[in-house]
């Protein structure tokens, strides 16, 4: 299998949300990795093969074995490399325990809808709701960010922590999602601390090496729309 030995193995899309977010990860970490495109309309064996369950990317390779789930890949690399870089979670059980809450949280009520309206089926009630949900979880995530930052620049604090990543993996696709829907998700008005976080966030080294091109994800999606809407009308 690939990854054997201590060498780390990505495999992922460019535009993946959720590989960015191993990605992150990974610089945040300062730890070394190969990097493998998957082309998810021809999926290769090897993605077949190391996630047999989903056939998702990202999948980490490591030690000759393999990790699927971006978050799960997240957690296994602050655990396998205690000593690289900077900790993305605190020392303090409660504290870890309260990271992963808003990970999970994000997980059930920003991107489940988010998923579901990008995929061009939606009624236009369904994109109605969904934009509402999205909202409403984009809301309480501010909440989430003033309670875990204690007026420090990130949800870890004075630097970036295991919400940070789970959050920041999304937000060129949280951008672009506001361009192709028409909403302000980030909004300075409604959110102001998520809307200077997702700023400071940008601007990281780490950002800049691992979310993709917005002008390129944009184009994407609207291809990715645009072709769902067509196979839908086929099969009417």
């Amino acid at each position: 299998m690939a990854g054997g030995g201590d060498k780390l193995k990505l495999l992922s899309t460019w535009f993946s949300p959720f590989g960015s977010r191993v990605q992150l990860a990974l610089h945040l970490k300062g730890l070394s990795y190969e990097y493998v495109e998957e082309d998810l309309m021809n999926k290769s064996q090897l993605l077949l093969e190391s996630n047999p369950v989903h056939k998702k990317v990202p999948v980490l390779f490591h030690r000759g074995k393999a990790l699927c789930e971006s978050m799960v890949i997240v957690d296994y690399i602050e655990e396998a490399f205690p000593d690289a870089g900077q900790p993305l979670l605190p020392s303090d059980p409660y504290k870890r325990a309260i990271a992963r809450f808003w990970v999970a949280f994000m997980e059930t009520k920003l991107v489940e809808p988010w998923m579901r309206m990008l995929d061009g089926t939606r009624t236009r009630a369904e994109m109605t709701e969904g934009v509402k949900q999205m909202l409403a979880a984009v809301a309480t995530l501010e909440g989430a960010l003033g309670q875990c930052s204690k007026g420090k620049p990130f949800f870890g604090g004075d630097s970036i922590g295991y919400v940070d990543v789970a959050l920041g993996g999304l937000l060129v696709w949280v951008r672009a999602s506001e361009v192709l829907l028409g909403v302000k998700f980030l909004d300075a008005a409604r959110t102001p601390l998520l809307a200077a976080w997702s700023e400071r966030f940008a601007s990281l080294d780490a950002a800049k090496a691992a979310l993709p091109d917005f002008g390129r994800v944009i184009k994407h999606a609207m291809m990715r729309r645009g072709a769902a809407a067509a196979v839908l009308a086929a099969n009417n």
